[in-house]
């Protein structure tokens, strides 16, 4: 079985790195403290008795050879990678576990008919150039070169910072995987949310990921005075941008599986005394079921239009992203729930708000995912943290469950 001490002390000392003075982590995509941490779970992996390589986007791969080298592989991992000043939990579980399972396994001299890989997917987060999940679309062929020019806050595009990176992003198309090589991936992750905690329960299977959109609105008024402009008068786009984010709380709520959330607003020109003249603010909204998210979305639009007519200001939307919702493999599913069964722990089922790399490796492989507990949810903060215990019984929900993958024809 997974030794415990080992993942936990793997987990530690990867979390100084990249540590900064108030106790948070960041490690951006192409950057130093990125390399030192991949170079770190690299010595991992050869300590597992892995071989060890990246491929032409920079994922860090370790192999375990399978009794047919030719058979599909079964994929594990997460990112190492990680937002401004986040926690040590977010990602390197999933990769320092996926090494802790192959390492047992070759310890206890098992042998698996598929080969099993652990994967450390470069630029999950996105949190450098405002898009992620780099590595495993370039993993799935899905990584479109346009998106190469994205800039950071420096205006270095992800293909230059490729280049400083020491990879050439002419050769991205090299990650890609064929049709029919993967098995399936499964990925061990903090859960992000207290679901878990309110359950009392260390482990949770995950049934799908929730698909998001997020949709920047610009609300444009009239710049005026703030004592000088009766409210009779006013074309205000802050009042009207508040009617629409509490049209957009009762909308989700009314779902009852539906989140929406604004997380970032903009008000211009932004003095005290002043009515704004343009408000904008980016919409987060999710849903495992994509036509009840899309519902959800259209009753905003439409009400906001209303209000927009109502207050005399003008409202337009940018849709930024779009990201379809992924429902998780019943083979994975099916393999995970026998695992905690098997070591004592009730299958419970919940859904992932928070998308993962597994969302871009759907269309190439059966994915799945084991969440861990997470202390009072947080995440993305020096403050996530998941205890040693739970995340050992994270580790052994993994193991058997790619061991069962693993076994498979």
């Amino acid at each position: 079985m997974v030794q415990g001490e080992r993942l936990w002390r793997r987990l530690m000392e990867l979390g100084e790195v990249g540590k900064q003075p108030g106790g948070g982590i960041t490690r951006l995509s192409f950057t130093t403290e990125e390399r030192r941490a991949k170079d770190l779970v690299a010595a991992y992996m050869r300590e597992a008795g892995l071989s060890v390589y990246e491929d032409a986007a920079g994922n860090l791969i370790g192999r375990k050879e399978g009794t047919n080298p030719e058979a599909p592989v079964v994929l594990i991992g997460s990112h190492v990678d990680s937002v401004y000043n986040g926690g040590c939990f977010d990602g390197p579980l999933g990769v320092l576990a996926g090494i802790e399972v192959v390492q047992a396994m070759n310890e206890q001299g098992v042998k698996t008919h598929h080969p099993i890989e652990v994967v450390a997917f470069t630029d999950e987060e996105g949190a450098r150039f405002r898009f992620g999940m780099i590595g495993s679309r370039a993993m799935a062929g899905t990584l479109p070169s346009e998106a190469l020019n994205y800039c950071d806050a420096n205006g270095i595009s992800i293909a230059e910072a490729m280049r400083q990176a020491g990879l050439d992003p002419h050769r991205l198309h090299e990650a890609a995987r064929k049709p029919g090589t993967v098995k399936a991936y499964v990925e061990l992750h903090i859960e992000q949310g207290r679901v878990l905690e309110e359950a009392g329960l260390p482990v949770g299977i995950v049934t799908g990921i929730a698909g998001l959109v997020w949709v920047k609105f610009t609300v444009e008024g009239k710049a005026e005075h703030a004592g000088a402009t009766p409210m009779s008068l006013r074309r205000d786009p802050m009042a009207a941008a508040a009617q629409i984010i509490a049209v957009i709380e009762e909308e989700a709520r009314r779902t009852g599986t539906t989140v929406g959330t604004v997380g970032q607003l903009h008000v211009f020109p932004g003095g005290i005394n002043i009515i704004p003249e343009r408000v904008e603010f980016v919409l987060d909204l999710r849903d495992l079921q994509a036509e009840v998210r899309d519902q959800v979305w259209q009753t905003v639009a439409a009400r906001a239009q209303v209000i927009a007519k109502e207050r005399n200001v003008r409202v337009t939307t940018e849709w930024l992203q779009d990201m379809p919702p992924v429902l998780c493999s019943d083979e994975v599913k099916h393999a995970a729930e026998a695992a905690c069964k098997q070591l004592g722990y009730p299958p419970f089922w919940l859904p992932s708000g928070a998308a993962h790399d597994g969302v871009q490796l759907a269309p190439l492989c059966p994915i799945g995912m084991i969440f861990v507990r997470s202390q009072d949810g947080v995440s993305h903060s020096p403050a996530e943290w998941s205890t040693k215990d739970d995340c050992v019984a994270g580790a052994a929900v993994l193991y058997h469950t790619v061991w069962q993958l693993a076994q498979g024809q």
